[in-house]
């Protein structure tokens, strides 16, 4: 075989080999950012897509703020009836709109007060846990009586160290598993636009 035949032949092979890799996926999963602030609305399908590692049995969450999502995981089975009516409230539209009245540094960002205040929304038997709150914790905002919590209220925690105090006197229903780094933007005032529940 002379040199041009030589010649000829590699550059076959290297351009089968370019045509070749082009045409495979190189990236065959899909990792949405639920952080990136995005101008087109959170569909249900964006629970489904960026939380594949997690169990199919987990009941999961996502909490729309302007800075992106904040996806939960809520404990079925240590609070049924707190994720049931916190699911039944967000199916409903009920969170829509509502803010974080009360966020404090260092400690928890609370919200789902219909009146905005904080003296707003029902009762609900308490279902006090010894899950330890350390930060994303979602617990459950109550007055002085222990054995009763408000209904819509809720807060997440910043930090563990603000937080590890409340372990076994409120009740821990839940913990973000991504979007932490949404958590830590949110500001008093700031709109709960929605609360996903569905995934597809």
């Amino acid at each position: 075989m002379n040199l041009k035949n030589k010649i000829q032949l590699i550059s076959l092979i290297i351009l089968s080999s370019v045509l070749f890799s082009a045409c495979t996926n190189k990236n065959s999963e899909t990792n949405l950012d639920l952080n990136m602030n995005q101008n087109i609305s959170p569909t249900p399908t964006t629970i489904a897509a960026s939380t594949t590692k997690t169990p199919t049995n987990d009941t999961l969450v996502a909490i729309t703020t302007k800075d992106g999502q904040i996806v939960l995981k809520l404990y079925s089975k240590e609070a049924p009836n707190t994720v049931a009516n916190f699911i039944k409230k967000a199916d409903s539209g009920f969170y829509k709109n509502l803010t974080f009245h009360r966020v404090i540094a260092g400690f928890m960002a609370q919200g789902g007060d219909p009146i905005g205040t904080g003296t707003g929304g029902g009762s609900q038997k308490s279902e006090i846990n010894n899950i330890p709150f350390v930060r994303g914790t979602i617990g459950l905002a109550r007055g002085g009586n222990r054995e009763i919590s408000n209904d819509s209220q809720f807060f997440i925690c910043f930090t563990t160290e603000g937080c590890q105090h409340l372990t076994g006197d409120y009740v821990n229903f839940g913990e973000v598993i991504s979007g932490l780094d949404v958590l830590d933007k949110i500001k008093q005032g700031d709109k709960i636009i929605d609360i996903i529940t569905k995934t597809k």
